[in-house]
């Protein structure tokens, strides 16, 4: 069975930085796909940034340039520095595994607040 643990979310004034992690464990992973998606009150859930086991990423257009998405496939555990934080980047932020041979599977979700 997946897991997925993430770490990182809380409260943080506009301009400043937060990181999100999230590691998988529960298995033997060479190929997948893991990222964060994020949705804010009233909103459907969206993507944040994704990156594979062999490093191709994809960002949403709202945060390229200020969120630089990273993996380690030793520890199957994503890395998400966001810089320069708006007040439209709130959301909870949710990771995301997909695994070949093993589906999809979502962590609990981080909240992040970008606020004064």
């Amino acid at each position: 069975q997946v897991q997925l643990v993430e770490s990182g979310g809380g409260l943080v004034q506009p301009g400043g930085s937060l990181r999100l992690s999230c590691g998988a464990s529960g298995g033997i992973f060479r190929r997948y796909v893991m990222g964060w998606y994020r949705q804010a009150p009233g909103k459907q859930r969206e993507l944040v940034a994704t990156i594979n086991n062999i490093g191709s990423t994809n960002y949403a257009d709202s945060v390229k340039g200020r969120f630089t998405i990273s993996r380690d496939n030793a520890k199957i555990t994503v890395y998400l520095p966001m810089n320069s934080l708006k007040p439209e980047d709130t959301a909870v932020y949710y990771c995301n595994f997909h695994g070949l041979g093993s589906g999809e599977h979502w962590g609990p979700g981080t909240q992040v607040t970008v606020s004064s």
